[in-house]
């Protein structure tokens, strides 16, 4: 008797295999410490711009489980940091590519890891500077106050790009919140305008109230990092855009699912500035903005 031997052609092979055993779905663990809306806005939309099959894993939710042990039994080609605390508890993991967005100063928390890649929440300070400088056609001398260990990377990068577009920076160092109030004193009638940056030993709600105060008792403006506090009495600020932080965040995790190397996908900061306006502000200290900076920016009156 003679068997006859049946040739499947091999694309036939795959279309009848099981999916799972053709191509592997590659995936991402996002991590969060809470769910608000900042970060559900960035998860969101870099879940519309990564490939790869999104597993999240909620810090409060946890209940006290180590994360990075629920990471490991997870095994993903990826794990997305979102904000501080979430990078914090996964930066030990080193055998796995981190990607974080929503942090900023990750500087403050990383030293040199390989496997660590990500977006800020700064905005680079050139690109500040020209702002300011197109808002403020009188801005000369900016002044600042900074801790080093917090935001120095930061000063110096801001420093350099001060020189470039024409503007002397007066920045003063602290490394405790009571020093902020004297470091700002003595700015009086040396500088233009303040420049808050994201400092958290500068940032605090006793030296905000102090500094809105001696903004508006001296008319020099503060220029900010995030709208609430041109809601405060700022004038301005410079803030992110989150949804394209996912974006951004997005676009680095394919570059590296699709083979690259993480240590050849470089940490960047926000590439898309919000500014934000206070109307109210400007009107009280007598400052006069251009209608082209107002038509590009979050009005508050």
């Amino acid at each position: 008797m003679i068997r006859k031997i049946v040739i499947i052609p091999l694309a036939l092979i795959f279309f009848i295999l099981p999916h799972g055993l053709s191509e592997a779905q590659q995936q991402v663990v996002a991590v969060q410490s809470i769910r608000i809306v900042p970060y559900e806005k960035t998860i969101s939309s870099f879940q519309k711009t990564c490939s790869a099959e999104i597993t999240r894993l909620v810090v409060s939710e946890l209940k006290g489980a180590d994360v990075t042990e629920r990471i490991r039994q997870i095994n993903p080609d990826i794990v997305l940091a979102v904000g501080m605390e979430a990078l914090s508890r996964v930066k030990a993991l080193k055998k796995i590519p981190i990607v974080y967005l929503m942090v900023l100063n990750p500087h403050s928390i990383l030293s040199g890891e390989e496997n660590i890649t990500g977006v800020s929440m700064n905005i680079p300070p050139e690109k500040q500077l020209h702002i300011f400088r197109e808002a403020l056609a009188d801005l000369k001398t900016l002044g600042l106050v900074y801790d080093p260990a917090k935001t120095g990377y930061l000063v110096e990068k801001a420093q350099d790009a001060a020189k470039k577009v024409g503007i002397t920076l007066m920045a003063r160092q602290v490394r405790r919140s009571m020093d902020v109030p004297l470091a700002i004193k003595d700015m009086r009638g040396k500088i233009d305008a303040f420049w808050m940056l994201p400092d958290l030993t500068v940032v605090t709600p006793e030296t905000v109230e102090f500094l809105l105060l001696f903004s508006l008792e001296n008319t020099i403006p503060i220029l900010a990092f995030a709208e609430k506090y041109v809601e405060f009495g700022a004038l301005m600020s410079i803030g992110i855009d989150s949804f394209d932080l996912g974006v951004q965040a997005g676009e680095m995790a394919n570059s590296i699912l699709s083979g690259r190397d993480i240590t050849d996908v470089p940490r960047v900061d926000a590439r898309k500035p919000v500014l934000s306006i206070n109307l109210k502000v400007a009107g009280k200290m007598g400052i006069r903005i251009d209608e082209k900076i107002i038509r590009k920016a979050r009005v508050i009156k």
